[in-house]
Order: C-alpha cells, then sequence, then structure tokens
C-alpha cells in the first residue's frame, strides 16, 4: 500500500526580469503554476506584464500559513519584496528548474 503523499504549498513571487515587475501568488503545484507563468497560459495580472520568471518561492505545510503569508506579502512595499528576493536570489535567476527537481519532474 502506498504511503499517503504530504500536500505542501507555495507562496511565490515571479517577475519581468530583476527589479522588475512583481507578482506574488500562492499555489499546491509550483511546478505547475511556474511553467504557466513562462509560458504566459493565464489571463491574468503576470500574463499582462511578462511577468513569468520564478525569483522567489517558500514552503509550507498548511494551505492557511501559506494564505495568510501572501496576504501579508502582497501587502509589502515594492522595496521589502526586492530584498526578501535578493537575500537569497542576488541574481533574479529563474527558478523555475530548481522547482521542476525539487518536485522530482525532471528527466
Amino acid at each position: 500500500m502506498r504511503e499517503p503523499v504530504e500536500k505542501l504549498f507555495y507562496v511565490c513571487i515571479t517577475a519581468s526580469r530583476a527589479r522588475g515587475v512583481l507578482c506574488t501568488g500562492m499555489t499546491c503545484d509550483i511546478a505547475g503554476r511556474a511553467w504557466e507563468h513562462r509560458m504566459r497560459i493565464l489571463d491574468d495580472f503576470a500574463r499582462k506584464y511578462w511577468a513569468g520568471r520564478l525569483v522567489h518561492f517558500e514552503v509550507h505545510a498548511e494551505a492557511d500559513s501559506a494564505a495568510k503569508r501572501e496576504r501579508l506579502m502582497k501587502r509589502w512595499r515594492r522595496d521589502w519584496k526586492i530584498e526578501l528576493i535578493e537575500a537569497s536570489n542576488p541574481t533574479w535567476r529563474d527558478l523555475f528548474d530548481d522547482v521542476i527537481r525539487l518536485e522530482g519532474l525532471e528527466p
């Protein structure tokens, strides 16, 4: 019998470029959401402003904690978000490949 898979929740920030337009969101499918942003599949803010580069994400075990964190971050000043991103990703590298590895989806 298979063990139940623990469902994780993610708060993520995508950007159009380094210090460009920022978009904050929450998902339980980080790889899928990052891919949708990259391919501009969704008809939303991220698509309109080309915010397809995943530059920051946080993992949460509970949906409530992820939702609270997302709401909090959406109210943050822009410079606070930039500080958060640059603390862990100073070059604003697209973290899509990291997410693919994290989810075990790489070939």
